[in-house]
């Protein structure tokens, strides 16, 4: 097994979506939007990866697979709960109710 390579740590573009409603329900929608659109034409370019390998995940696994439904739906899900904050409610676990709205403050460590 290699470090930062598949499965130990490589970077799975499926979890933007993942980073993304966590920025949200934090109130760092900034956070999100710069992660989106710093892989929008990086995941493209590179014919949608499984996974990237190496530390800072910028080689594409050399086991990954190209065009991964996941990895499209990851960055599609990202651009939907960005543009539109509130369909976040429609993953949120029941608890979490309250965040149907959530509130958009700007981050104080940037």
């Amino acid at each position: 097994e290699v470090s930062w390579s598949y499965p130990n740590g490589g970077c799975w573009p499926t979890l933007l979506w993942l980073l993304t409603a966590a920025c949200i329900k934090t109130g760092r929608p900034q956070t999100a939007k710069r992660a989106i659109e710093q892989v929008k034409q990086r995941l493209s370019k590179d014919g949608w990866p499984e996974y990237y390998d190496g530390k800072a995940g910028r080689y594409i696994g050399k086991q990954a697979r190209k065009y991964q439904t996941w990895s499209i739906s990851g960055y599609l899900v990202a651009k939907l709960m960005i543009e539109n904050p509130a369909s976040l409610s429609l993953i949120s676990l029941e608890g979490d109710k309250k965040i149907a709205k959530p509130r958009l403050t700007r981050s104080t460590s940037f």
